[in-house]
């Protein structure tokens, strides 16, 4: 049988759909919800979430509206916290989800911030699913479709932390292979979401400029490396002479065929294939020991 959870009835908030989310995606897919404030229904729930007035993780029961309780977390939080004891979650991903959305929503809920009107976020996005709703069967519907937006919010964390877990052994070992050949290019041997691994291994003080990877067309492209991750800038940008060029007009100004394109902003280039690539940068001096053509 699947878990029943229960949750009120009425109004919702990003972290009682959070909460249920969390619990579809880490415990049960298929657990249920009973949206009520009838103490029977409550008591009857394998899980209460935002509702009951008891915080007991052992019995799974999670509320933060009660004078008794007086931490932080609302709802959500509390959810997250007790997967990550239970060892559904591990510490990696847990520190995801609480950095990218938990801490947000349970500030949001506990009245530590206050969401903008010109800035979209979850919880204004959940409080918008609200609209519309008259009746308490309205406000059901209405809380499973925010429950599917929120799975889908889940879902995109959970695969960002595999992508990076799945990363960092190769951008490891191109940042090793780097240093040992005195070369400023980080040379990755398929298409990778690289940037999250390569800053948390210290990307920043690392000596390579360019990252160099398989597009998956099949092209071969360079990436100008950042300074910081989240950063528009680049530790050394691609020429001036190429931004903005494509084609034969790219082609002349590095001096290499198979060119095909460079970002006005110098900050990516794509060529056919991985020798053009690396000609062309040599050609432009942009190599350890490459003097400019």
């Amino acid at each position: 049988m699947p878990l029943s959870i229960a949750t009120h009835h009425g109004t919702f908030h990003a972290d009682d759909v959070l909460a249920v989310a969390l619990v579809r995606a880490f415990v049960d897919a298929e657990a249920t919800v009973d949206r009520t404030r009838d103490p029977g229904r409550i008591a009857q729930a394998d899980i209460v979430i935002d509702v009951g007035g008891e915080y007991d993780p052992d019995r799974r029961r999670f509320d933060h509206h009660q004078k008794s309780y007086t931490g932080p977390l609302s709802s959500a939080g509390m959810v997250l916290q007790w997967l990550y004891r239970q060892g559904r979650i591990e510490p990696g991903l847990y520190d995801m989800l609480r950095a990218r959305v938990v801490t947000y929503v349970d500030d949001v809920d506990n009245g530590r911030v206050e969401p903008q009107a010109h800035l979209p976020c979850f919880a204004t996005m959940v409080q918008a699913a609200n609209r519309g709703a008259v009746t308490l069967a309205d406000f059901d519907l209405r809380f499973e479709e925010a429950v599917r937006m929120a799975d889908v919010l889940v879902a995109g964390v959970v695969g960002d932390h595999e992508e990076l877990v799945e990363a960092e052994a190769e951008v490891r070992e191109a940042m090793d292979r780097a240093v040992a050949t005195g070369s400023n290019l980080l040379q990755l041997s398929r298409y990778l979401r690289w940037k999250p691994a390569y800053f948390n291994m210290g990307g920043e003080l690392h000596p390579t400029e360019f990252v160099t990877m398989p597009g998956l067309d099949g092209t071969a492209r360079v990436i100008a490396i950042p300074p910081h991750e989240g950063s528009f800038a680049q530790k050394r940008p691609l020429p001036q002479a190429w931004a903005g060029l494509v084609d034969e007009e790219l082609e002349r100004a590095c001096g290499v065929p198979g060119a095909r394109f460079c970002h006005k902003n110098r900050f990516i280039a794509v060529f056919d294939t991985q020798e053009h690539l690396l000609a062309a940068l040599a050609a432009a001096g942009l190599l350890p020991g490459a003097a400019p053509a």
